[in-house]
């Protein structure tokens, strides 16, 4: 592993271990499904994707809230550190996260601050989050669509956010699925 890779899965740990297990699962799976898609995206940018899986959530740490937006705390707090500026930027917009920052009155906050990368390294990011649990389970991306919703019920924020931000995130997960099915040799 790249010292990239340690020095974010130990930034992780320290922020949710303790204070947010059931967190720490979750980011724990996602950084290990990023690793096992990591094909999908160029050989420069492998270690960036799993740093960014790892972190993804570390706004969620009690610390860390200043919006309430785990995203966004996330990416501030990480670009505070001075820690990667891309990889703080995937933070801040992983999983769609523009269409919940507009649900939150966010949007220019989290437009100005950081950059939207449209990448094979965002899509896998997206697809590593939304096709895992929170506990950690390996969901379909529809299925774990469905379990944030019901989860957070019919007139929550989230559930508005993830209801506006289906169509995109379906298609950053077939996105990664088609540039794996391309790099891994069929049978004959």
């Amino acid at each position: 592993m790249s010292a990239l890779i340690d020095t974010a899965r130990d930034i992780a740990r320290g922020k949710l271990e303790a204070v947010l297990p059931r967190r720490w699962s979750h980011v724990q799976a996602v950084a290990a499904k990023a690793r096992s898609v990591a094909a999908a995206v160029p050989d420069e940018d492998r270690d960036v994707l799993v740093a960014a899986a790892w972190l993804h959530d570390v706004g969620y740490s009690p610390d860390l809230v200043d919006t309430g937006f785990h995203s966004l705390d996330g990416g501030r707090w990480l670009r505070r550190q001075r820690f990667d500026d891309r990889i703080a930027a995937l933070v801040a917009h992983h999983s769609c996260a523009w269409l919940e920052a507009e649900e939150r009155g966010l949007d220019a906050a989290l437009a100005d601050e950081f950059p939207r990368e449209e990448s094979a390294v965002a899509d896998a990011l997206c697809f590593s989050d939304m096709t895992t649990g929170p506990d950690g389970q390996d969901f379909e991306v529809l299925e774990r669509l469905a379990e944030i919703r019901s989860r957070y019920g019919p007139d929550h924020l989230v559930t508005r956010f993830i209801i506006r931000a289906e169509p995109a995130m379906v298609a950053a997960v077939q996105r990664t699925q088609s540039r794996l099915s391309r790099r891994v040799p069929q049978p004959m």
